[in-house]
């Protein structure tokens, strides 16, 4: 069986389900601006696709970081989770949003933008977080420390949608 689904187990698609879509509660909440469609929505978001794309991405890290020892061996994890969660993963976690808020009009190239911006600003608190994800939990539990983390940044990335889009 493949990385992919030996990942994609019922404990990491509870653990998406509620933590993705208590993070992107709070961000609403935070905006005045709660729908319980992109609730659900998010829930489902973190079950389905990011329990099973995240987890595996992890393995393949430690995979392909194994051999590599010391400060070298952090750094490369910190680094490859970095830029898992790019720009582009942004822009679709935002263009998730947009459909679940029933915004589709507002899908466009201008999430490319706001996403790039909300990479950018967060640079150091994304290092950090990963740092930790990637360095101090044991593997069975970095999507659930990556989960609340995204938890807190989809706090910031609903916020940079009105702050950089």
């Amino acid at each position: 069986m493949n990385t992919l689904f030996k990942t994609y187990t019922r404990t990491n698609i509870l653990r998406g389900a509620i933590v993705y879509a208590v993070g992107d509660g709070v961000a609403m909440l935070i905006l005045g601006k709660f729908l319980i469609w992109r609730m659900l929505g998010m829930m489902t978001i973190g079950a389905v696709i990011y329990a099973l794309e995240i987890p595996a991405y992890f393995a393949w890290i430690s995979r392909k970081t194994a051999h590599v020892l010391g400060w070298k061996g952090a750094l490369a994890r910190t680094a490859l989770a970095w830029l898992y969660f790019n720009p582009l993963w942004i822009a679709r976690h935002l263009a998730f949003v947009k459909i679940f808020s029933g915004a589709w009009n507002e899908i466009s190239s201008a999430l490319l933008l706001t996403a790039w911006y909300s990479f950018l600003g967060s640079i150091p608190i994304s290092l950090a977080g990963n740092f930790l994800i990637q360095n101090i939990l044991p593997e069975k539990h970095r999507f659930l420390g990556s989960a609340i983390f995204s938890g807190l940044t989809a706090i910031y990335y609903a916020l940079s949608s009105v702050w950089f889009g």
